[in-house]
């Protein structure tokens, strides 16, 4: 028995990276699992480990930042499993410049994905949560639900060059503490995991050296390797974290182990902080 059996969870940006960890570690343990990314390809590459896994799992493929998408994602869980009990808003992507350079496409494309895209899910999700909450506490059921949203260290301390992102993560941080309070009498606990140095296609490679393809868009990835030798000697664990080791602190608010915690900002860096 896992702690998540019957569980239904949607994962945005869950075909590959971090969000690909998290859907496997909460299948493991008994989710079934809607995963979401923009190539279907890797979305049912997930969608098939998380059969070999032995849970089950559909693909809701698409951008997050499309309009209609968070109607989608929570309909495809209650057309598919009749339920939803967990969000992980986890889509997103670094796209960096000082402020002088910083195009309005280059804001906007850190707001729409990092916020605006959370807010359209948690908004398509909230008439269900309400009416099921209401109907389980007339039967004097006490039933949790779990939100969780991915922040960033550049939303909690900043970090130069990442004004559109920092801004979109420390939004996240605030929107978690709204969500908190105005979900609570519905028993959903909502939490951010504000991730510091993760090791990922997106800063694996040298600075510059890599590109990933978003929406149209090349956006240039990677992280210089003398910044990163020196981002990971001040981590007092003394390295970058794994995915697996991302999804670990995103499980933690997923099982009823935290049914009593909600509204918090919980930094997963290894120690590190700016």
């Amino acid at each position: 028995m896992g702690k998540l059996d019957g569980k239904v969870a949607l994962i945005s940006g869950s075909g590959r990276g971090i969000g690909r960890e998290i859907a496997l570690k909460l299948a493991r343990d008994g989710a079934r699992i809607v995963v979401n990314d923009l190539d279907g390809t890797f979305a049912e590459e997930t969608v098939a480990a998380i059969g070999d896994a032995g849970s089950k799992a559909i693909a809701c493929v698409g951008s997050v930042t499309d309009a209609d998408f968070g109607h989608r994602f929570v309909k495809t869980a209650i057309d598919s499993f009749g339920r939803l009990d967990i969000i992980v808003n986890n889509a997103g992507y670094t796209w960096d410049n000082t402020v002088g350079k910083m195009t309005d496409e280059q804001w906007y494309a850190m707001i729409d994905v990092h916020m605006t895209a959370p807010f359209r899910i948690l908004r398509a999700a909230s008439e269900f949560i309400r009416a099921n909450a209401k109907m389980e506490a007339e039967e004097g059921r006490e039933v949790f639900r779990k939100v969780v949203n991915i922040s960033s260290l550049a939303g909690v301390g900043g970090n130069a060059g990442q004004l559109g992102y920092g801004a979109a993560k420390a939004g996240v941080n605030g929107m978690t503490k709204v969500m908190a309070k105005e979900w609570g009498r519905f028993k959903v606990n909502v939490n951010s995991v504000a991730f510091g140095l993760i090791k990922t296609r997106l800063t694996q490679a040298p600075a510059g050296a890599s590109t990933i393809k978003v929406e149209g868009r090349d956006i240039k990835v990677g992280v210089n390797p003398d910044v990163m030798k020196a981002l990971e000697e001040g981590i007092p664990l003394g390295r970058g974290g794994t995915p697996e080791e991302a999804a670990g602190a995103i499980y933690l608010f997923c099982i009823p182990e935290s049914n009593y915690i909600s509204g918090q900002v919980v930094v997963c860096s290894g120690g590190y902080m700016f």
